[in-house]
């Protein structure tokens, strides 16, 4: 039995959700998103109180319960205060910009990288070595710093690198002599 699953979810003033077409859409003073809904899993709307039921006891079944349950509150979060990931870029002569609509990261590489920011996502760059990546979509913001990340990871030994804000590595001992 899924716990999550089980737990109403209560939509704020000015968030509307709809459920059609074996979709379900949100939207809110931020934007609209929507999502599609799996056969085994039913979502009800009683005014401000929304509920997932699911249609039988399967192991599938009970598996969507609790991530359609998620991926709702997960919608409802996003349309009302966003989603922010915050990267940190360390390292001599590491540094990003915003160009256009494109991010441009120097991370020790002989050519820049040119990375296509997405639509619906917003990318801040302060101090050349922070970066914020801003989103309604969780799952899309994720994704992005991820992929951003995924261009310089963080060194073992140096540390150097592209890393989230917050995250510890833990370094090696280097050769000892």
């Amino acid at each position: 039995m899924s716990r999550i699953g089980n737990q109403p979810l209560e939509l704020p003033a000015g968030v509307t959700l709809e459920v059609a077409d074996g979709e379900v859409r949100v939207k809110g003073p931020k934007g609209q998103l929507t999502q599609a809904l799996v056969p085994s899993v039913a979502v009800q709307v009683d005014g401000n109180n929304v509920t997932v039921e699911r249609a039988g006891n399967g192991k599938q079944a009970r598996a969507y319960h609790g991530l359609m349950r998620s991926l709702i509150g997960n919608m409802v979060e996003g349309v009302t205060s966003g989603f922010e990931k915050k990267l940190e870029i360390i390292g001599v002569g590491y540094r990003a910009d915003v160009r256009g609509s494109n991010l441009v990261l120097n991370l020790g590489y002989s050519h820049p990288i040119e990375y296509a920011i997405p639509a619906g996502i917003e990318i801040a760059v302060d101090k050349s070595t922070k970066v914020s990546i801003k989103g309604i979509d969780k799952q899309k913001v994720g994704q992005v710093a991820a992929d951003i990340r995924a261009y310089r990871r963080p060194d073992s030994y140096k540390g150097k690198g592209v890393r989230y804000e917050g995250e510890h590595i833990s370094l090696k001992a280097g050769k000892s002599a």
